[in-house]
């Protein structure tokens, strides 16, 4: 079954259905194996690699950052 066939059902179940799914699913994350969760965060720094070589995305320098945070109120 596909992850799009799997979204499907979900969506069909009640909202206290899909919260005790959603719920499943992140404790299911957290029992990761250090090598899954390697090579998960190494899957998320090459997609977002590519969004920024791509354009898709825009990076932003330190400077920019801090200045941004810095007026924002609070």
């Amino acid at each position: 079954m596909s992850k799009e066939q799997v979204l499907e059902q979900a969506l069909k179940l009640d909202l206290k259905d899909r919260a005790d799914l959603a719920q499943l699913l992140l404790l299911s994350l957290e029992s990761l194996s250090p090598e899954e969760h390697d090579r998960l965060w190494t899957d998320v720094a090459v997609r977002r690699a590519e969004e920024l070589r791509s354009g898709k995305a825009k990076g932003y320098t330190w400077e920019e950052i801090k200045r941004d945070a810095l007026s924002r109120p609070g």
